[in-house]
């Protein structure tokens, strides 16, 4: 079964594909609006041409053997110069490229792909896998200690190659679009159900190098929650493990692999677990008074284990810019749905606690769908948060002076409330010193466990243009000290990549990072694979 996504052209100045590139009219209402939100005027950048970017050369030679899938083309090395995060792209669209591949491989199939890597290998090119190039922590970037480098598309890999109806199960290729893994699904009734915000324009191999985590906040959320087993090359020779629906054999060499992010070998296939399509849901919004009151309520309904698809919190901030509301309240958004059980008694389950813990809902707001397709999370504040949230800012807003990001983690239930007052005293301070007051700052709950909420903080403000990275670092460093020393994760679901190692090398035990060091050495004993992530 082929695809058609994967053959979209790319862009290399935003977020997907060119198709998601915003037009001039957008791009100008969008400096519109930040110069009158900020009382100074700006104007949006020109788009450079490719042909107009500056590059180094080439610094290596491709073989002739190699010739019909490597390529040191001037456009292909642009695209493939920069990742996801705003940075990178401000970066492209201001035509700085300072560190391009060298060259660009499409295998086409397992042998080639076997070629190219061999190449590298024997002659210390670094080896960059590369699939959606959605990644937000430099995670496919070439390092500027890379002597020569080749960046390594599977985009040829765009196949599901077998589907199990009776297990539901499914074999994919790993360059697979998250929208074309879903329509070749489809037909057959399953689904995936794993949808990071990256889905339309990142891959499988991608989610699973990266233990990407989907929209279903409890239960099933990460991608390691759907793996059966994984085909991956390394310069040692393949790593395969058995498709098996679970074992206590000793340490799972699937784990091993989901995580790695392409340090280990190169991701070509994987089986994955599949649900039915559901068809029964059902949706509410409930409003607290205070952030702590609804912090509560969402760890009352995870904790007794009903696993809606949806339990999302909206801080006062981000529920007022998001949803409406007046600034004060905070917003649990629940949701339940599945393919075989009416849902109509775990929303009331999962409401009756909420409200015990202050949630307010009139009975009418709750929408409950029995099979019938009725819409059950487009109205009200709940819908409202759903048009703001679904998609990405595709570069509209690029190159005007308003620095934003995120930074997500994950912490206990009896370290929350300390923990994210830490973090926002400490990131409120850098961003004052650095933003001025006109900044903002806010968070949510992307994904809640029964020991745990995943917070997710967005913060923003005006900056000086030319100064976006400087005093983006500013914040960073902050936000990342604030996180890991107040006991939290580095990353939840973004990866390390070369952006968080710091964080990283103080979370993990020193002995872990020297047993993954010995693994590298095993598998890629020249070091050639995505140098710098995780480990040196």
């Amino acid at each position: 079964m082929s695809s058609a996504r994967w053959q979209e052209p790319r862009s290399f100045w935003t977020w997907g594909f060119a198709s998601d590139e915003p037009d001039e009219a957008a791009r100008k209402s969008a400096a519109e609006s930040v110069s009158r939100r900020f009382g100074r005027e700006v104007t949006p950048p020109p788009i450079p041409k490719i042909a107009d970017i500056v590059l180094r050369g080439s610094r290596l030679e491709v073989p002739d053997a190699l010739g019909g899938f490597v390529s040191t083309d001037h456009a292909e090395r642009v695209l493939h110069t920069h990742g996801g995060h705003p940075l990178e792209l401000l970066k492209a669209l201001r035509g700085e490229f300072e560190h391009p591949p060298d060259a660009v491989a499409h295998p086409r199939n397992e042998d080639e792909l076997e070629a190219v890597l061999e190449w590298c290998d024997s002659n210390g090119h670094a080896a960059i896998p590369y699939g959606g190039a959605t990644s937000v922590v430099w995670g496919v970037c070439v390092p500027e200690s890379s002597e020569s480098a080749v960046t390594i598309n599977l985009d040829h890999f765009h196949r599901v190659l077998e589907i199990d109806p009776v297990s539901r199960a499914a074999r994919i290729q790993a360059g697979v679009f998250g929208p074309d893994l879903e329509d070749a699904l489809r037909p057959e009734g399953l689904t995936l159900r794993h949808f990071p915000q990256s889905f339309p324009w990142s891959t499988v191999g991608g989610w699973v190098a990266t233990r990407s985590g989907g929209h279903y906040a409890t239960n099933h959320t990460h991608i390691d929650d759907f793996v059966e087993s994984i085909r991956m090359l390394t310069p040692a020779g393949w790593w395969e493990s058995r498709r098996l629906p679970g074992s206590g054999a000793g340490p799972s060499p699937d784990r091993m692999v989901m995580g790695s992010e392409g340090i280990l070998g190169i991701i070509t296939e994987c089986w994955l677990r599949l649900q039915k399509r559901p068809t029964f849901r059902a949706t509410a919004g409930l409003v607290f008074d205070d952030w702590a009151s609804g912090a509560d309520a969402a760890r009352q309904v995870v904790q007794a284990k009903l696993w809606p698809a949806n339990l999302r919190l909206l801080d006062p901030a981000e529920a007022q810019l998001s949803a409406g509301l007046n600034g004060t309240q905070s917003l649990l958004i629940i949701g339940f749905e599945s393919a075989d059980v009416p849902q109509g008694e775990y929303i009331r389950h999962a409401v009756e606690i909420a409200r015990g813990a202050g949630g307010q809902v009139e009975d009418g707001a709750i929408r409950i769908d029995d099979g019938s397709g009725r819409a059950t999370g487009r109205e009200g504040a709940v819908g409202a948060w759903r048009q703001a949230f679904i998609g990405v800012n595709a570069g509209v807003t690029s190159g005007l002076g308003l620095l934003s990001d995120t930074f997500e983690t994950a912490i206990t239930w009896d370290q929350w409330p300390e923990f994210d007052a830490e973090v926002r005293s400490r990131v409120g301070k850098a961003l004052t010193e650095t933003l001025g007051e006109g900044h903002h700052l806010s968070c949510r709950f992307t994904h809640v466990y029964p020991d745990g909420p995943a917070p997710y903080y967005s913060f923003s403000g005006p900056v000086s243009i030319g100064s976006e990275q400087t005093v983006w670092q500013e914040i960073k460093d902050a936000a990342t000290d604030a996180v890991v020393s107040a006991g939290g994760t580095v990353t939840h679901h973004h990866a390390v990549g070369r952006m968080h190692r710091s964080g990283y090398t103080r979370q993990v035990p020193d002995l872990h990072l020297e047993a993954v060091r010995a693994v590298k050495s095993t598998l890629d004993p020249n070091g050639i694979l995505n140098p710098g992530v995780l480990i040196d």
